[in-house]
This record gives C-alpha cells, sequence and structure tokens, in this order.
C-alpha cells in the first residue's frame, strides 16, 4: 500500500517515535510483536467474534434520503454511532486489549477527551477483568459528565487532569508519565492514530474495518463498491483513517477530512491543525501541531471535546502534504446547525464530532449522481448539554 508507514515508523518526513528512555522497552515490545499478532489466525478469530458479537459490527450504511434530497445528492451515512458504547473508538480498544493480554499485561491507562475512548476503554477492561485508569482534562470532565459517569460504573478510575487548557492534550500528557513510572505491568491504550511508532499504524488498522465494510455494503446499495467522496471529522484521526483506510490507493475516491474551526481559522481559538499548524514534535510523533514562533504548543479551542487537539497524526499530515486528502474545516456554529438538519430530516442525532464533517455538505457542490459516504463517527447522547444551551441561545435570539 502507497501509504503504509515504513519500517523507521514514518509517513514520508513524518512518524518516528520520538519519546524518553523509560517509555523505550514498552514501545520496542509493541513494535516488534503488534503485527504478528493481528495478523495471527487466533487474534483474527478472537477480534471478528467480538466485534460481532459484542460490538454490534459490522455497522449499517444508510441512505439518508431526506438529508441527500436538501443537498441533491446521494448522501450515505456510515452507523460507527449504533456500536456498542456508542462510537468508533470500540474497534480499536477490543484490538489493543487482546494486544496488551498477549503481552502479558495487566493494567490498562487511557486518555480521552470526549469521554468516547475513555468508555471503550473501560468496558473492554471491564469484560477482561482488568485495572482501568482514564486520564481526562478537568474541563472536559465537566462537559462530558455522562461519559464520565459510565465509565466510573464500568470500574474505572476517572483522573482529572487540571494542567495546560485541561483538556486532551492534557490528558495525554499525564497518561504517557503514569506509563514511564509503571513500565512493568501496564499498557496504555491510545485512542487515535497519534502518538509513537507503532501506535499511528496500529490504530489505522484496528480501526479500518470501517471502509472494509463500506466495500460490500456500498456494492449491495449502489451496485459499485467504490463512492466519490468519503467525509469525516478529524482530531487526531482516528475514525477518519479507519474510513479511508482501504481507499487510500484508489486515486478516483475523493476523501475529505474535516477539522474543528472553532471560533474560526483566522482567530485564537481553533482546533484546525492543518489550517494553522506547522510542522513539530508532540506526543512522541513528528506531525502538524499548533504552536508558536518558539515551538511551544498554542492551546486549542472546539466546543467538540473529541476535536480539541493541538495535533494529528503523522498520516494525515502526510496525506495532506501529498494532497491525497482535501482538508476542510467547520466552525462551532456550522456543526451545530449541521447537526440539528441531521436531526430534524433523519431523526438521527450525531455527536458533535461528526457534526462537523456534516457540516462540509454546505461547502461543497456535489453531482446529482455523485455517492456520497460520511461517517457518523458517535451519537450525541454526551452533548445534549451543548445542543440544549445553543436551541436556548437560538430561542432567546428569535
Amino acid at each position: 500500500m502507497k501509504y503504509n508507514v515504513d519500517e523507521w515508523g514514518y509517513y514520508g518526513e513524518f512518524g518516528g517515535a520520538y519519546i524518553p528512555e523509560m517509555m523505550h522497552s514498552n514501545i520496542k515490545l509493541l513494535r516488534d510483536n503488534y503485527l504478528n499478532i493481528i495478523n495471527s489466525e487466533d487474534f483474527n478469530k478472537e477480534i471478528n467474534s467480538l466485534l460481532r458479537d459484542y460490538a454490534g459490527r459490522p455497522s449499517p450504511l444508510f441512505h439518508a434520503k431526506r438529508l441527500s434530497k436538501h443537498y441533491n445528492t446521494n448522501i450515505y451515512l456510515k452507523r460507527e454511532d449504533l456500536n456498542h458504547t456508542g462510537a468508533h473508538k470500540i474497534n480499536n480498544t477490543i484490538g489493543q486489549i487482546l494486544i496488551a493480554r498477549r503481552l502479558g499485561k495487566t493494567r490498562i491507562i487511557a486518555e480521552t477527551g470526549a469521554g468516547q475512548h475513555g468508555v471503550a476503554t473501560a468496558t473492554v477492561c471491564a469484560l477482561m477483568g482488568l485495572e482501568c485508569v482514564v486520564y481526562m482534562g478537568k474541563l472536559d470532565v465537566e462537559r462530558q459528565m455522562p461519559n464520565v459517569l459510565r465509565m466510573k460504573m464500568l470500574g474505572a478510575e476517572v483522573v482529572p487532569v487540571v494542567s495546560g487548557n485541561m483538556t486532551l492534550k492534557d490528558a495525554t500528557n499525564e497518561a504517557i508519565r503514569d506509563w514511564i513510572n509503571n513500565p512493568n505491568d501496564t499498557y496504555y491504550i491510545i485512542g487515535s492514530v497519534v502518538g509513537p511508532h507503532p501506535y499511528p499504524d496500529l490504530v489505522a488498522r484496528l480501526q479500518s474495518v470501517i471502509s472494509r465494510e463500506l466495500k460490500w455494503q456500498l456494492k449491495e446499495h449502489t451496485g459499485k463498491s467504490d463512492p466519490d467522496y468519503i467525509i469525516a471529522c478529524v482530531g487526531g484521526g482516528s475514525n477518519a483513517a479507519g474510513s479511508f483506510y482501504n481507499y487510500l490507493d484508489n486515486e478516483k475516491v475523493n476523501l475529505i477530512a474535516v477539522e474543528a474551526a472553532g471560533k474560526g481559522v483566522k482567530t485564537a481559538e481553533t482546533a484546525a491543525t492543518i489550517a494553522t499548524g506547522s510542522p513539530g514534535i508532540i506526543h512522541g510523533s513528528r506531525t502538524m501541531l499548533i504552536q508558536d514562533e518558539d515551538g511551544q504548543v498554542k492551546e486549542p479551542y472546539s466546543i467538540s471535546a473529541g476535536l480539541d487537539y493541538p495535533g494529528i497524526g503523522p498520516l494525515f499530515a502526510a496525506l495532506n502534504q501529498s494532497g491525497r486528502v482535501t482538508f476542510e474545516s467547520a466552525t462551532d456554529e456550522e456543526a451545530m446547525e449541521a447537526a440539528f438538519r441531521l436531526t430534524r430530516l433523519e431523526g438521527i442525532i450525531p455527536a458533535l464530532e461528526p457534526a462537523h464533517a456534516l457540516a462540509v455538505l454546505d461547502k461543497i457542490r456535489f453531482g446529482l449522481k455523485d455517492v456520497v459516504v460520511i461517517t457518523l463517527s458517535g451519537r450525541g447522547d454526551k452533548d445534549m448539554a451543548a445542543y440544549m444551551s445553543y436551541m436556548n441561545r437560538m430561542n432567546n435570539i428569535s
């Protein structure tokens, strides 16, 4: 595959493993074993069984007829929101918990922003009977309380992080510190295609089930396995990586990644890394990130707790550089409007993250016969407070 990581963990000039010495043994253990494990017959038998019988895969591909009529094109929604735990994150955590167990690890740590990865990690830890600690920014704890309660109910310890702007970046920092201090029994389940090699490649492979299913589902719906467009939101980038993975080498399929513009890409309150960032190193890999002239990471902003990360996966930094993936951005307001449009037209309440992907429908003119797939990466239960606040504001304006 043209866009695969190389033996050193790089996608072109992006990637690698920039890690402290105390992390080296754990990263090496994973790097030396992950491909053999995920390609083994017993692993695939176990993960396929769990994805089917526990997570509820395959996730449906839904033809959104009223939304399609509104935009004069053919829109299909890949319903990752219908997975167990309510998002695509379960695909990755099931795979990584099986790897952790094969590596002899008994304690699991994770970072989370919107809480969906934290819930998915706590879920598989409960399933496997392993200790679970989830790091979450204090601000995200406050705005994603339903997911915090779910994690605690599942038996996880949720640690509020008070450094930085108390969101996803800071939770990741604390998880890395934990792993450095507990190298022997602990495995770190990273939730996106970020971090040191081999994590970006590992997570992309585990999430590639999304696009693998898309091929045969589209064939059933449309008679062809290739859409004209695939659109997915991107913070770190795991749902987009999974949605694009099996189409990367097919240049006929237009791939669109949508970042969170926050208050606007020309303001200081944004999380649009590709639009505003520059090359640098964050959380163990060289990629694009939002930083100042001195190389200090700027605090990102988005109404979406899952997209306010100051970097992006190194795969996406390379895909942007090569031009294979087109990057768009959507503001808080545009995402909100798109979420309510889907809700009123199709009876589906999306999470705020994929609402950003839906907002692109207003930015691109699609053909009448085009087939457009949007990955609905999560459901909106966790974001009801934000949606109600928006509704109240709109009612007061009117």
